[in-house]
């Protein structure tokens, strides 16, 4: 980040702002909105700056800005037409250590104003450093429309309840999916619906109900959280990974993915990579049970599909047996995530009509696969796992008939920024992945589909 995004608080404390134009005033109206105590320092002070002044609602002083104006202030707004006066402002308050915000020029600020949604005491704040405040405003226009001006005055009647909550629910997951039952269901509809009344008491009564309950059972999603880029995953496995209260994550699953988990959620890494387990696939299962049996819900992230090459079978087998409740959200698949974004569509009525995944792990130093099923006319063949083995498998391929001058494409770190993808035929296809560093995560997709790909690739 560029920026910390804070909010700051400036009830009665004393404010500058530099300028007296239209975009002074807009600066102005949020200050107000702050309830700050603004000074405003204009050589001449347009209307709007005027009437403020004329009502009361700030200091207005008509003169040319000094350096020792700023000392003082918590806050210090340049919003003057002249580029070389705002930098000095800036100046004068980083001196001081003051907080700066200079209009429509972000380097010399030290603070910027987002665009922003009130409905207080709920605030959004939509931030581009700067680069790009048209989409900043698009973006507020539309959570405008996605968050209800109601949500203001429940956030004040939850606000009131806080500390009665906290003393009645001490433990901190009762208390959470406490206000997840008001939140995210009948009572925060009734409130929508403007029955503040049958809403309060409706707090009451789970209120009430919450004390004495017994603790929930936990239970585990298994998500399939794609091949890497997180506009492919599903509404359902984003609403899960928000709610839960673990994260049970292996090394397919990126940063920007985690990032939309719930942040207070504990995070367990269980990642393994070949020949490297963080953890063994027998302590993961139990892992699972044992959080879920506290009454934790715990997302477990998988790349790709849970149950393609996923041992998602293996996981929820064991949950069964433990009789830990569960819910399996799919995901796309890489290959066919990677394909897509590769150009290369997997079946095509004029090279395939068939598409075989197989996995590729090296065992005892050998590939143990069903060799004549791979090599099948108008067949597409899609290989996970494969790089560690792929001077075996290419030996194997030849070995059981396929012709050296098949097509082979090898789709690095697909659907994601750091896509690559190499183009290449059966007989070289290992040599030129070693000598341009390709590697894992990789998907092997071997047949006359890939030379499509010259003509539908797209990113």
């Amino acid at each position: 980040m560029d920026y910390l995004p804070v909010f700051l608080a400036l009830r009665g404390r004393p404010c500058l702002v530099v300028g007296g134009g239209s975009v002074a005033a807009r600066k102005i109206a949020l200050l107000l909105r702050a309830q700050a105590t603004i000074t405003v320092l204009a050589r001449r002070a347009g209307s709007e700056v005027a009437a403020l002044a004329a009502e009361g609602r700030l200091i207005l002083r008509e003169r040319t800005f000094a350096p020792a104006d700023v000392t003082g202030y918590a806050f210090v707004i340049a919003a003057t037409d002249d580029a070389a006066v705002n930098a000095e402002i800036a100046r004068a308050a980083d001196a001081q250590g003051i907080l700066v915000n200079v209009v429509d020029q972000p380097a010399d600020s030290t603070a910027i104003m987002p665009s922003i949604v009130d409905r207080s005491p709920v605030v959004v704040a939509i931030g581009t450093g700067g680069k790009a405040p048209v989409l900043a405003r698009m973006l507020r226009a539309r959570l405008e429309s996605l968050i209800p001006p109601a949500y203001g005055e429940l956030a004040s009647l939850l606000g009131g309840l806080r500390e009665r909550v906290k003393a009645a629910l001490p433990d901190a997951t009762a208390r959470r999916r406490f206000w997840e039952d008001v939140l995210d269901g009948p009572i925060a509809e009734l409130f929508f619906a403007g029955r503040r009344a049958q809403a309060a008491a409706a707090i009451e009564t789970l209120l009430t109900s919450s004390k004495t309950a017994p603790r929930r059972r936990g239970e585990v999603y298994l998500i399939g959280t794609g091949p890497g880029d997180p506009d492919l995953l599903t509404f359902r496995a984003l609403r899960l990974m928000q709610i839960a209260d673990v994260i049970v994550h292996d090394r397919l699953v990126g940063d920007d993915i985690l990032e939309l988990c719930r942040r207070d959620a504990d995070r367990i890494y269980v990642g393994k990579a070949r020949s490297r387990h963080a953890v063994r696939q027998e302590d993961i299962n139990t892992l699972l049970a044992r959080e879920a049996s506290a009454g934790r819900r715990v997302a477990r992230l998988k790349g790709g599909d849970p149950f393609t090459f996923g041992r998602g079978g293996e996981e929820i087998e064991h949950l069964t047996e433990a009789g830990i409740d569960f819910q399996v959200v799919p995901g796309i698949t890489a290959a066919l995530g990677c394909a897509a974004y590769a150009g290369i569509p997997l079946t095509h009525r004029d090279h395939a009509h068939a598409c075989l995944f197989v996995t590729a792990h090296l065992k005892d130093g050998e590939l143990m696969l069903d060799w004549a099923s791979l090599v099948r006319p108008r067949q597409t063949l899609v290989v996970y796992m494969g790089m560690s083995g792929l001077p075996a498998l290419v030996d194997g391929l030849r070995a059981a008939g396929m012709a050296d001058e098949m097509p082979v494409a090898i789709v690095e770190r697909g659907t994601t920024s750091a896509q690559r993808v190499l183009s290449a035929t059966l007989t070289p296809v290992a040599s030129r992945a070693a000598a341009e560093d390709y590697g894992s995560p990789a998907i092997i997709i071997i047949g006359s589909v890939v030379r499509l790909r010259d003509k539908l690739r797209w990113c």
